[in-house]
Parts: structure tokens; C-alpha cells; sequence
């Protein structure tokens, strides 16, 4: 029976797959089971007395559960050949250190005396980072999703000694609750199956990696998207989002409600191309949910008003009530596209959100040597001393305590922020369905800020520095809490996408009309210090992450580099973060250290007769699938990110190099070809590429001067001043000997350019689109008039 379940289900995934990829993040909630809702424990604890092999480990997450009674493996080969010396299926627990269900689980069940004794005594049993090993966590989840129809974590797979996936869930209570089997009673019937009917176990197993390797390594003979298909997948992502649109409350969807900035990408870049095109009122209503849906998202309760960040995402409809986790990727993609809304708009409110976020990272993220790290959990202790947790414990208030501290602006900050006797998460039955924080608020604005000032009889700068200071009163109440765990992780992917809006702020924020006054948390940082700040993180990826000899990365550090190789996503992502520390102001190394990385990128990952980038190498022989990712989630996909970077770099380059990269990106984006034509929502970053690609020529912003001078900083932050997505921009000293060898040998016309243009004390920017450049312009002005011209796209 499981063996023809498992083919009609596999069979129903590769129709739907798209149904399933997104179902991963929705089912990873507040309430993990698709079905049911039950009450979570209130409290968390943190620890016993026993200890096991992941002692030794580094993964905070390894470590959370080095003491549990239970006799963890990590992922490895001593494990597998324990569990082949004892011909003993394996229990394979996979999750990440700041989930909250992942707590849940270790308090319930790992703890628990009597389930370990199960576990020792009929399971070799591993658990897994999937911060850590993504690969890893990629086989099982796929599986699990595949056949279940969700997934979330904690990831709960059971294996054969040979890897093959046997039978899979995420949560399970220690008890039968609900009418669902608990997790005792799940070993119990596992233990029955493996030896009364093994045979068919393993054999559904092999057939359904099998199935799943078949329908997740697509390729394409053709090498090229018929011509038609970018044009459509975009229209028609953009016309299914819109379809989606929460009108009321923004955002793509219905709760739980994440942040996915992929979707604010494609409607920003559809809509310029609307305007482009003379399609005004299109563009218009595409830019009106984007700014609507950020704004919401800002004042919402999924935003941290006191500390600056965001939250995971949001349990109700309305970005109130969120799953208090932070993490490194929604933080560095979110600072991209407010900075993307403020270049279009010239709102500071935007400009001053990404600021709030990047403070956020500035203060509590990074490291001693410039390295960032991927989160911060949901739980911690209510008091100091306390040995159980809880979420959010750290971030909500008590409408004492803002009395209390705030005093005679306690009324004014209370209505603000919508603070109740009773506690404020009412604004939806989905916000707190069981009474986790009764007598509690989360902090939301649903007042206009104009309004309140009048009503209060004070100016808007008045009203809105009261506000700040009342926030800096809690913050500096809130640090003397317990603090919620720090992974202090260095994954290289999250660091790309971090380094991308360090590096990007840092001249889109020029932008910001003088004399502006910032308010806590925000605290004013020059925009000079964000580039600083990327190129520091670059350097430790690049020192501590990256081999010289191998030019190959490292997939993680803590304490010292991890055992598991660079994956896809490192690639992609960090190539991508170092284009834009190039193109905003950085050194010609890291450009070069980019076409270094995607040498390595497609020696390690490309398929060279199909097309598109598997998302692991191959080398380990445990991970049972290699697969290529498409989907465009909570974040993008490599191979995404691989199209445009590919599509970048053939703007720098010339020539043979030039005609690869192109070649490269278009044959990956024809393997996703049934994607991008039926599921386009799945992929909303993959359909920009599509569409970025088919653009007849790229426009580039050349700018030649002393990189020193005041002049060749406020040209360039004019070169990116305005919204272009399909702009390249490329900086050089003519002086500076390193930068002329590198375009002499990679794009003659740009070495051509710059002694041609080479002025004394004058910067000079060139316009260059459709085979021809503009007249040299020698002011900001000037450029800022060339690059307002409208150019109709085709």
C-alpha cells in the first residue's frame, strides 16, 4: 500500500510542484500541522545533565541538543555505520537553532527519558543543521513535501541505514493528541514496520528519491526560452500577484503573512517597465500595492519599533502578531527593496526603514572582524535566572510598563502604538488564538502620525522625536531583559545578501534631502560607513571562507570554517553582493573576485549539456539528490540570482567571455521554461531575469575620475540615484594602474574610455546604450538630466 501511495502522491507533486514548494514556509508557524491547531507550551526550558556527540560539534543548534538524553550522531559516516552495524533504521531530527517548534519538539521529546530510551534502544539517531547543511535538509524536506503535502521544521525523517527515506513528518506531540498519533506512538509503529515490512519500505523509499531526482534536475536541449515566454511569465506573475493583493491589510496573500521580497521585486521591476513602455496607469497600481504593502509591513507588529528589524513573519492577516524570530536573509533583502521604494518615491519614510534595519545589523549583528550573523531566536527567559524560555518574552509590553517608564508621554506613545489594559493582540482571531499574551501588546502604529500630532497640539518633528525617545526609554530597559539566543553563524549566502544592501545604501541613501532628522532606532549613520561595513564582511568571507589555492568557499563559520563545502546559494548569492560592492563604490578586486567565484560556480554546479546549476556538487555521496532549484521563497533561488548575475557580468565584459555568460544564463533560464510559462508566481525573481535578458541592450553609466575626490562619490551616487534594474554601472581611476590592467584585459573600450576621458581634477560620466555613449558629462546634474531621459523598452 505506502509503495502505491507513494507514486500517485510523487505523481500528483510533479504536477503541483509548485503547491508544495511554497506550502514549506506557510506550515512553518506558530501552528506547524496543516490541519489542526493545538496549544503550544508556554514555556521553554534549557538543559539537563546528560551529554553525547554533539558536544563536540560547532552548530549552535548541534550544541542546544549536545545534552539531551538522547545519543545523537551528527551527520556523518559514523553514523551511518552504526546504523549498518546494527541493522537499525535511523531517526534523522533536522531544524535550526532559533525555531521555536524545534524547541518545542527538544523540551517535549528529547528530553524526555523514557522517549530517548526509545530512540537509543531501536534508532541511530541524527540531527541535522539545516542552516548548516542545506543539502541535507533539501533531500528530506522534498520528500516529506512530496508526499505529505507540507513540510516545516523540525524536519522529522525516518531512514535506512543505506539514507533512503522511509516515512517523514515535521512536529509530533510526545502524546496521541487531537486525534493525531504522538510521537512515542510514531516510533512504536515505525519500529513495527522496519521489521514486518521492511522489503516494501525500502523499496517506496528508492523509488521515491528516484522520482524526485528525475523531476527536479530539468534540462533543456534547445539552450534558448522560445521567443514570447519573458514577456508573458512576467505579465502574468505580476497579474497573479495582484490577484493576491490584501487590500486591506497589503501583502501578497493570506496569513500567515511573510515578508517575501522577491514578490516586491517583480512588481517593482514590472511596473518600470509599464512606465516605460507609456503604460502609466498599469505602473501606478503596481507601485500602489508595493508601497501600501511596505507601509503596512513597517508599522505592523512583524517590524521591531524598538530595536530596529524584522521579524519572520506574521501569525495574523494584518502584521500583527509575528513569530518574534530575526533572520539574516529577510533582513538584508528587505533593507534592498525599501531602499528600491525611496529611490523611486524620494520618502524618507522608506530610506529611514532601511536605515532602521541596517542599524539594527550595525548594533547587534556583526561581529569583531566584520562578519554578520544569521539570527536571532524567538524565545528567551522573562527573568534573569530563569532556566524555561519563552517567545517573544523579550519584545512585548505590559501597558504598566510603558506607564511606568515613560511617564507624562505614556498616553501619547500608548495610542500611538495601540497599547491596551488588557493586552492588544485582538486585531484578528489568528493573532493569538490561545491566549500566549494575554495582558501583553506588540507594538503596532495605526494612527497617522500627522493626526496624532495635531490632536496633541505639537508639530510633526515634535510629535515624531517624542515618539523616538520613548522608544530609545524601552530599549534601554529592554537590554537589561534576557536576551534571545544569537546565532552567531556565518553562512556566506546570508552575508551576500547583506553585503548587497550595505553596499547599496551607501550611495541610494545620498539621495536623502539635507539636514533630515532621524529618530530612534534609527541613528543617522554616514552613508560612507554602510560601504565600509560591506567591504568588511566581504573580507571575512574572503580571509576565513574562501581557499586561494581551490578558489572554492566554504558553505559556514563559527569558531572556525564548517566541514560542509559552498553551495549553490553561496555562490550565487555572495557573486551577487559583490557586484553591487563593485558597482557602488568598491574596489576593482572584489569585481574581479566575483568572475573568480563564478568561475568556480560553474566548474562546481553548472550542467554544461543541460543547462542551469545544480544546487550541491555531487562530491558527497549521503546527499541522494542533486537538484536545480527554482523556487523564488522567503529567499531567491540560486539559480535565479545566477541569471541575473551572469546577465550583469556580460554587461562589464567583452567578447568571448561576454557571448559565455549570456549563453550560460540563457540556457538556464530554458530548463525553467514550463516554470516561468505556468507557475510564474513560484518564480517572480526568475521571471525579472527572463526578462532582463531579452532587454536589447543594457544601459551603462561609465564614470572616470579620481576615486578619492568628493566629486566621483556624488557622481556616483547619481549614477544610482534612480530606480533602473537594467542598468550597469562601472567606475574607474585612470590613475590607479590595477583598475586600467583589469578593463584592458577584460573590456578594452572601457580602458579606452577612461584615457580618452582622463581630465585633471574632473570626473567625467558617460551614458551608454544601443552601441553608442552619450557626450561626456563633467557634473552631477548633467548625468542626473542624461539618465531621466525615457528610453522606451521594446
Amino acid at each position: 500500500m505506502l509503495h502505491q501511495r507513494s507514486i500517485g502522491v510523487l505523481n500528483r507533486f510533479f504536477y503541483h510542484k509548485q503547491h508544495f514548494t511554497s506550502t514549506v514556509t506557510k506550515t512553518n508557524s506558530r501552528f506547524p500541522f496543516k490541519f489542526s491547531r493545538f496549544t503550544a507550551p508556554k514555556v521553554l526550558s534549557m538543559a539537563t545533565s546528560h551529554s553525547n556527540r554533539l558536544a563536540s560539534e560547532q552548530s549552535p543548534y548541534l550544541l542546544q541538543h549536545a545534552h539531551n538524553p538522547v545519543d545523537w550522531y551528527p551527520w556523518g559516516e559514523e553514523a551511518f555505520a552504526e546504523a549498518r552495524r546494527r541493522d537499525a533504521p535511523i531517526f534523522l531530527s533536522i531544524g535550526y537553532s532559533t525555531c521555536h517548534w524545534c524547541h518545542v519538539m527538544e523540551v517535549e521529546s528529547f528530553e524526555d527519558e523514557g522517549i530517548a530510551k526509545l530512540l537509543n534502544d531501536w534508532f541511530v539517531s541524527i540531527k541535522v543543521d539545516r542552516e548548516e547543511r542545506p543539502d541535507v535538509d533539501k533531500v528530506y524536506m522534498t520528500y516529506v513535501q512530496a508526499l505529505y503535502g507540507g513540510g516545516g521544521w523540525p524536519l522529522t525523517v525516518f531512514l535506512s541505514p543505506d539514507l533512503k527515506p522511509l516515512m517523514g513528518g515535521t512536529y509530533f506531540p510526545p502524546d496521541d493528541k487531537y486525534g493525531r498519533p504522538g510521537f512515542k506512538t510514531i516510533l512504536r509503529k515505525v519500529k513495527e514496520a522496519w521489521e514486518s515490512k521492511r522489503d516494501m519500505l525500502v523499496k517506496s523509499g528508492t523509488f521515491a528519491i528516484e522520482q524526485l531526482s528525475e523531476a527536479l534536475s530539468s534540462s533543456s536541449d534547445s539552450g534558448k526560452l522560445p521567443h514570447g515566454v519573458s514577456d508573458e511569465a512576467l505579465r502574468l506573475c505580476s497579474e497573479q500577484l495582484s490577484e493576491n493583493y490584501d487590500s486591506e491589510f497589503g501583502g501578497f496573500g493570506s496569513a500567515p503573512k511573510f515578508p517575501r521580497p522577491v514578490e516586491i521585486n517583480l512588481m517593482l521591476y514590472n511596473s518600470k517597465k509599464l512606465e516605460d513602455t507609456g503604460k502609466l496607469d498599469g505602473a501606478n497600481e503596481s507601485q500602489k500595492m508595493v508601497y501600501f504593502t511596505l507601509q503596512c509591513m513597517a508599522k505592523g507588529g512583524v517590524h521591531d519599533h524598538v530595536g530596529g528589524g524584522f521579524h519572520r513573519y506574521s501569525v495574523d492577516e494584518c502584521w500583527h502578531v509575528p513569530h518574534f524570530e530575526k533572520m539574516l536573509y529577510d533582513q538584508g533583502q528587505l533593507a534592498n527593496v525599501y531602499l528600491d521604494a525611496f529611490s523611486i518615491t524620494k520618502d524618507t519614510f522608506y530610506s529611514s526603514i532601511s536605515r532602521d534595519i541596517l542599524d539594527y545589523l550595525r548594533r547587534d549583528m556583526i561581529g569583531p572582524e566584520g562578519e554578520i550573523f544569521s539570527a536571532e531566536d524567538a524565545d528567551s527567559a522573562e527573568n534573569e535566572g530563569d532556566t524555561r524560555k519563552k517567545e517573544g518574552a523579550f519584545y512585548i509590553w505590559t501597558n504598566k510598563e510603558v506607564e511606568d517608564l515613560l511617564g507624562e508621554h505614556a498616553a501619547l506613545f500608548a495610542e500611538h502604538y495601540y497599547i491596551k489594559q488588557m493586552g492588544n493582540c485582538d486585531l484578528s482571531e489568528m493573532s493569538d488564538p490561545h491566549n500566549e499574551f494575554k495582558g501583553q501588546n506588540v507594538l503596532i502604529e495605526r494612527k497617522d502620525p500627522s493626526e496624532m500630532a495635531s490632536k496633541y497640539g505639537m508639530s510633526i518633528e515634535t510629535y515624531q522625536e517624542i515618539l523616538g525617545e520613548c522608544r530609545r526609554k524601552l530599549f534601554e530597559v529592554r537590554l537589561r531583559r534576557p536576551k534571545p539566543h544569537l546565532d552567531d553563524k556565518v553562512i556566506v549566502s546570508w552575508n551576500g545578501l547583506a553585503i548587497s544592501s550595505f553596499a547599496r545604501a551607501s550611495k541610494i541613501l545620498k539621495g536623502e534631502a539635507e539636514g533630515i532628522k532621524f529618530n530612534f532606532p534609527v541613528v543617522g549613520t554616514e552613508p560612507e560607513e554602510y560601504l565600509r561595513i560591506a567591504g568588511k564582511a566581504a573580507s571575512f568571507i574572503r580571509n576565513q571562507l574562501y581557499n586561494a589555492e581551490t578558489h572554492r568557499l566554504k558553505h559556514s563559520f563559527r569558531n572556525s570554517p564548517s566541514k560542509a563545502p559552498g553551495f549553490l546559494d553561496d555562490y550565487a548569492f555572495m557573486i551577487s553582493g559583490l557586484l553591487d560592492l563593485y558597482e557602488f563604490g568598491g574596489e576593482i578586486h572584489w569585481l574581479l573576485w566575483a568572475i573568480e567565484l563564478q568561475e568556480t560556480q560553474d566548474s562546481l554546479f553548472l550542467d554544461r549539456e543541460g543547462g542551469g546549476y545544480f544546487n550541491n556538487t555531487g562530491e558527497d555521496s549521503s546527499v541522494l539528490l542533486r537538484v536545480k532549484e527554482d523556487h523564488d521563497g522567503a529567499e531567491p533561488s540560486g539559480n535565479s540570482v545566477s541569471a541575473i548575475n551572469l546577465i550583469r557580468l556580460a554587461s562589464m565584459v567583452s567578447g568571448s567571455k561576454a557571448d559565455y555568460y549570456k549563453r550560460n544564463a540563457e540556457h538556464l533560464l530554458a530548463v525553467f521554461e514550463k516554470r516561468l510559462k505556468d507557475t510564474a508566481m513560484a518564480v517572480p525573481l526568475m521571471c525579472c531575469a527572463a526578462d532582463m535578458l531579452r532587454v536589447p541592450s543594457r544601459k551603462q553609466v561609465v564614470v572616470v575620475g579620481e576615486r578619492t575626490s568628493e566629486e566621483f562619490e556624488s557622481m556616483l551616487a547619481t549614477a544610482h540615484a534612480i530606480y533602473d534594474p537594467n542598468r550597469t554601472v562601472i567606475h574607474i581611476d585612470p590613475n590607479n594602474k590595477e583598475e586600467i590592467e583589469f578593463w584592458e584585459v577584460n573590456n578594452s573600450n572601457i580602458a579606452l574610455m577612461a584615457k580618452n576621458n582622463n581630465a585633471a581634477s574632473k570626473v567625467v560620466a558617460l551614458v551608454c546604450q544601443n552601441f553608442t555613449c552619450s557626450a561626456p558629462v563633467t557634473d552631477h546634474s548633467s548625468l542626473e538630466a542624461l539618465l531621466s531621459q525615457k528610453v522606451c523598452a521594446s
